[in-house]
């Protein structure tokens, strides 16, 4: 199971815009005393994670990388839930080997998560003081959980993209929800136009709703999860071309949400 020494987090890019995209579930590293208690397969882990979603958002200039596995801290939930203890909090996947979490792992993974958003809100301070700003919240998802073997799951049901806006003002900021629908579902891919919906699986979680709350006014955060069509789920074989039209298509938009950001009253 990995281990590193490296950061859990990174800031990356350029922050003098009003652009963002985190890929707060990507991270796959876990911290020695927390993996020695993990009973959770890696191939099942990394099929609950969300690799590659860094890939997905890096022709936005400002970006946040999470190295660290959702397993270990979870940054889209809130504190009391940021850590997981039982089957019950992880799909009901067994995941410790000797439950319960002895109280100073679980204060170690808490200490990411208060660093996370204390440097979080820093970066924001600064942006939101310049005016209003979006961010692109990227994950993915699953839709072979039947089995290796198994077909898909209906597509009337699962997006290739699903927009979470359920904490978004949508009478302040609904148009620029809509500029980013309309202009990610017109990008051009070799498959075609994308399937972009709203609302239908995932509505958002910890990040959009801690974000929307400490900036009312300023911040329209975008939960986007990505079918995993641009991936195998089950061996992790990835599809690097359909990654590269996903990053395009998404630093696609940006011009027309910017015109429409622009449009909101202050």
């Amino acid at each position: 199971m990995p281990k590193t020494e490296r950061d859990a987090f990174e800031f990356v890019g350029d922050w003098t815009g009003q652009f963002i995209a985190t890929a707060i579930h990507n991270g796959h590293d876990v911290r020695a005393d927390f993996a020695a208690e993990l009973a959770l397969a890696e191939p099942d882990r990394l099929r609950e994670e969300d690799p590659h979603t860094d890939e997905i958002g890096a022709l936005i200039p400002a970006r946040v990388l999470m190295h660290r596995s959702r397993f270990e801290v979870d940054l889209n939930r809130k504190r009391d839930e940021a850590v997981y203890r039982n089957s019950e909090d992880a799909w009901g996947l067994d995941i410790l080997r000797n439950p319960p979490l002895d109280e100073a792992l679980v204060a170690g993974s808490l200490e990411v998560y208060d660093a996370f958003y204390a440097e979080w809100g820093r970066r924001l301070d600064r942006v939101a003081e310049r005016g209003p700003f979006v961010v692109f919240d990227i994950h993915s998802y699953n839709h072979r959980r039947d089995g290796a073997d198994a077909a898909g799951a209906p597509g009337e049901e699962n997006p290739e993209v699903n927009v979470g806006t359920g904490s978004l003002d949508r009478e302040r900021f609904g148009a620029v929800a809509d500029a980013f629908i309309e202009s990610l579902a017109a990008a051009g891919t070799s498959s075609g136009p994308l399937d972009v919906r709203e609302n239908v699986r995932f509505r958002g979680r910890q990040l959009a709703a801690w974000t929307h709350s400490r900036y009312p006014d300023r911040a329209v955060v975008l939960a986007l999860e990505f079918k995993k069509v641009f991936m195998d789920e089950w061996t992790g074989e990835v599809d690097r071309g359909r990654i590269q039209e996903l990053a395009r298509a998404l630093a696609s938009t940006v011009p027309f949400v910017e015109k429409s950001l622009r449009g909101v009253k202050q």
